[in-house]
């Protein structure tokens, strides 16, 4: 029987898919993964989330009312409550039309209220939780008004996460402004207890590597004892990750620590439909691969993907993921067996011979 603490970093819809497959490990005596081999249960779930959202419902209300954007927070707290209770369907509700109203969510503008009457954003987030019967954590990055800055390969500057997703041209560099925000001391401290971390799915640039631009987070990820997981996308994203691998991916998080931090990537090697293919590429987007699939099919899809151009290795683990029922996403339920597979992959020391071989750069 494993009991076991996790940590998940990121943001958007990809972090709340994710929640939404642990949630049911959370506080149960007893669950069963689908690797056939541990009974699991979850004694805490945390969430480590991004605010550098500036757009949509969630930018409106930011610069309305002055207080960190809802929009990433409120997609955690659906992925995490009760999908047939009415509320969670009244929390997810989204306005129609150009009106006042229009656009806006319901969860959102709950947490914009709840923030003015508590006087307290975490305060807030608490309280919606309370009301959805939410057993996990839920903890801003940083609760520093951030924005998101990019420079593009020519050297361009943008200014602001919305406008960044759409971007043409290769992204180079991130950063936060202001540059120096602290993490939240409850972020760190639920790092630090981990036993798995998992970073991703979610937008590399405007939903991942964020959290990692916040002072404090990459250096706790690193001290943490925990095992660390990065969880790939399945699409690329137009603009932000065109023709992007799954090594790609690895290589860009990678820079924003001083060492081989993965000890394991979780990548889907199922292919999706002809039919959303076309729909994918239709607006701008492909599935993610890995470049060199090498030993990946042997030992029932546990292999290694060689980074830098042979100077360092991470272990990999290759199953089906997709989900492609209303639109491209990772399937709840075979995610989260996943990481239970990866995880008891790691303790038992079955990945030994798939150890990363070589410096970090």
């Amino acid at each position: 029987m494993y009991y076991l603490n996790v940590v998940a970093i990121g943001g958007g819809t990809g972090l709340s898919n994710l929640l939404g497959g642990l949630k049911y490990y959370l506080g149960a005596p007893e669950a069963v993964s689908n690797t056939g081999f541990g009974v699991y249960s979850l004694e805490d779930l945390t969430a480590i989330v991004s605010v550098a959202d500036d757009g949509g419902s969630s930018g409106r209300l930011r610069e309305e009312f002055n207080i960190l954007p809802p929009g990433d927070i409120r997609n955690c707290m659906v992925g995490l409550a009760d999908d047939e209770k009415l509320l969670t369907r009244l929390f997810r509700y989204r306005f129609p039309g150009e009106g006042g109203l229009g656009g806006h969510n319901v969860g959102n503008l709950l947490l914009t209220a709840l923030t003015s009457v508590t006087g307290n954003f975490l305060e807030a987030i608490r309280c919606s939780s309370e009301l959805l019967g939410i057993k996990a954590k839920i903890l801003p990055s940083t609760l520093a008004k951030v924005g998101l800055v990019a420079e593009l390969d020519d050297g361009t500057i943008v200014r602001g996460q919305h406008k960044i997703t759409k971007v043409v041209r290769p992204i180079s560099r991130l950063r936060l402004d202001p540059s120096d925000c602290l993490p939240l001391k409850e972020a760190l401290e639920a790092i630090h207890g981990a036993d798995l971390i998992v970073i991703g799915p979610g937008s590399l640039f405007t939903s991942l590597i964020p959290n990692l631009l916040v002072k404090g987070i990459p250096e706790a990820i690193m001290r943490s004892p925990a095992k660390k997981l990065f969880v790939c996308n399945l699409l690329t994203e137009p603009g932000e990750t065109n023709g992007y691998s799954a090594e790609d991916h690895i290589e860009r998080l990678l820079a924003y620590f001083t060492k081989q931090v993965f000890d394991l990537v979780v990548v889907n090697n199922w292919p999706i439909s002809e039919a959303t293919y076309r729909r994918c590429r239709a607006d701008g987007m492909g599935q993610v691969w890995v470049k060199e699939p090498g030993d990946l099919y042997a030992e029932r899809g546990v292999g290694s993907l060689v980074l830098d151009q042979g100077r360092y290795q991470v272990p990999v683990l290759y199953r089906d993921l997709v989900d492609e029922r209303e639109t491209v996403r990772h399937h709840r339920g075979k995610l989260a067996s996943a990481m239970f597979e990866a995880y008891e992959l790691l303790a038992t020391e079955r990945l030994d011979r798939f150890c990363c071989k070589g410096k970090f750069p």
